[in-house]
């Protein structure tokens, strides 16, 4: 008779067997025929190496990129993270087109998606496939130019109000040092990139779904809190080896979660309870008023969402839930105030290096002001003076530069779905030492490709020998080269391209051009003694040298035109 034992035994043996065949199929047998071993590439030091490091630090990015062109062409085998992990690193822009637009062969693979649904659901950035399709579907009419305008009053209204606070601690600095007899300047520091980010909150939570977080007066509103702690500590300040774990093994979250796994548990509660309950409100009011016969007014993007999918045109199948529609919402949050705000920072910075160019920009923005204040414009008005903000062509210049320069989103990843041949334009290097002139390189199913947004933003080879210079003028002369750049936004990368490119690009170029012009007509901005450097952390952000455990932070010495005049 077979004992117990023995049969416990024969399956763990079994498990084992199966687990070890597994690895070593994948890990070692797998990967000797992967077509992408036949590409050059940077060497390994040894099976553990990998690339990530140069390839995804801006620090060393944009030097990393220029010796791989240099050495490798235009098509680059890179390591991921193990030895099972050959990557695509294309370079050539019709090879990257290819992959941005067939975005069913090249999704975003598992592990991206994973992390991105353990914080803010399954939306847009994280859906792929049918799903995806349904929710862009549904979301498209929100994003339309029309709607977009009827905003322009309220992010004109937040930058007034960011404007005033600023002026308040600038005066509160004046005060104090009159009162000590030190120099009446009115200047303070000012941390950019928190007071920017806490502003952009305000604008997208109340264009999101009609909820003021009230984020520039206070910190205080627990929804906002929430969110906050969620994108900057959970986020940035996470550990990268148990982040990766967790992706993998995410069973370790709940069985031993550490205090991100606590912070993200803790806020999505939050999220899920304050704004779901916004969700079924507005969606009730919808209701009842299509029942009364009349059409509800709501132009937040809440809103126009949830008119959207119950619109009687649009299929049942094509409905997303509620569930996904908080989704969307937690999405928008994260994606309409985090990249626009950190936008808006390189770029005050940027303009604090280039004390010539702020000056020339400000002289362009003031051009336009109005006699009357904003405050007390109609919202015709300044939908009018927005539209004249809109064709400014050295404000126009400075953004794509900003922009180009230093995209928010560093890199992106996809991972083939089945097996496909991208095309090239310029000559492939092989492993071997040759140049061949094929037409295609071979990419198996399951390779991942690195889509290296900064790296065709600093191309030297397409935007020339300054590409890494801050230089606004550069857009009124460019090469046929760049002309041929794919990209949603002026040929660049940084709002993505093809089916996947960012929905609210339109809105989140409202943002942009509003506050500069609001705070540049107002105050001046200078570099304080403080290194200033980027880290890659989910999106490139500030930090000061030596404060990381901080946060992002882009300190700048800011000084009202008025005392300036006075002085």
């Amino acid at each position: 008779m077979i004992s117990v034992s023995f049969i416990f035994f024969s399956f763990c043996s079994a498990i084992a067997l199966l687990l070890t065949s597994y690895v070593v199929y994948h890990v070692i047998i797998a990967p000797r025929f992967n077509p992408l071993r036949k590409l050059a590439g940077p060497p390994l030091n040894g099976p553990l190496h990998n690339h990530m490091s140069p390839v995804l630090d801006p620090f060393r990015s944009p030097r990393t990129h220029a010796a791989y062109v240099e050495k490798y062409g235009r098509n680059v085998r890179i390591r991921g993270l193990g030895p099972w992990d050959e990557r695509l690193l294309p370079l050539d822009p019709v090879s990257v087109a290819h992959v941005l637009k067939n975005s069913t062969i090249y999704e975003k693979p598992w592990q991206s998606r994973r992390l991105i649904t353990s914080l803010i659901g399954c939306g847009m950035l994280a859906a792929e496939g049918h799903v995806h399709k349904r929710q862009r579907r549904v979301a498209t009419p929100a994003f339309s130019i029309q709607n977009m305008r009827a905003l322009v009053p309220l992010v004109f209204s937040k930058g007034e109000e960011l404007k005033d606070k600023w002026m308040n601690m600038s005066q509160a600095v004046k005060e104090e040092n009159v009162a000590s007899e030190k120099q009446n300047s009115g200047q303070v520091e000012i941390d950019i990139c928190h007071w920017i980010s806490r502003a952009t909150f305000d604008v997208i939570g109340l264009a999101g779904f009609d909820y003021n977080f009230n984020a520039i007066q206070n910190e205080s509103d627990e929804l906002f809190a929430a969110y906050k702690e969620m994108f900057e500590i959970a986020v940035s300040q996470g550990d990268a080896v148990r982040t990766v774990l967790g992706i993998y093994f995410p069973i370790l979250n709940n069985l031993f979660p550490d205090e991100r796994a606590k912070t993200v548990h803790r806020c999505q509660e939050t999220i899920r309870r304050v704004a779901g309950k916004l969700v079924q409100q507005k969606k009730s009011r919808i209701i009842d008023e299509q029942k009364s016969g009349s059409a509800y007014t709501g132009k937040d993007l809440l809103s126009l969402l949830l008119k959207s999918n119950i619109a009687t045109d649009l299929p049942p199948d094509q409905r997303i839930s509620d569930e996904d529609i908080l989704h969307n919402i937690n999405t928008f949050m994260f994606a309409g105030s985090d990249t626009t705000s950190l936008a808006l920072t390189w770029t005050f910075l940027l303009l604090a290096k280039h004390p010539d160019l702020q000056t020339r920009l400000r002289t362009e923005l003031l051009s336009i002001v109005p006699t009357t204040p904003i405050s007390r414009l109609s919202s015709e008005e300044t939908e009018s003076l927005h539209n004249t903000l809109q064709n400014l062509p050295f404000l126009n210049n400075v953004c794509r530069e900003s922009l180009r320069l230093v995209p928010p989103v560093h890199s992106s990843l996809r991972v083939a779905t089945q097996d496909d041949e991208i095309p090239v334009s310029y000559p492939v290097h092989l492993s071997d030492g040759t140049i061949s002139e094929q037409k295609s390189i071979s990419v198996s199913k399951g390779s991942f490709v690195h889509v290296p947004v900064e790296a065709f933003n600093l191309d030297k080879g397409m935007w020339g020998p300054n590409a890494w210079d801050f230089d606004p003028d550069r857009w009124d002369h460019l090469s046929e080269d760049v002309l041929s750049l794919p990209g949603l936004y002026s040929n660049l990368l940084t709002f993505s391209a093809g089916p996947r490119s960012c929905i609210g690009m339109r809105f989140s170029m409202i943002e942009m051009k509003t506050f500069l012009y609001i705070l540049l007509t107002t105050f001046t901005f200078a570099e304080t003694d403080k290194r200033i450097y980027k880290a890659n952390v989910v999106l490139t952000r500030p930090y000061v040298s030596g404060q990381f455990k901080k946060g992002s932070q882009c300190p700048l010495i800011v000084t009202p035109l008025e005392s300036i005049a006075t002085s």
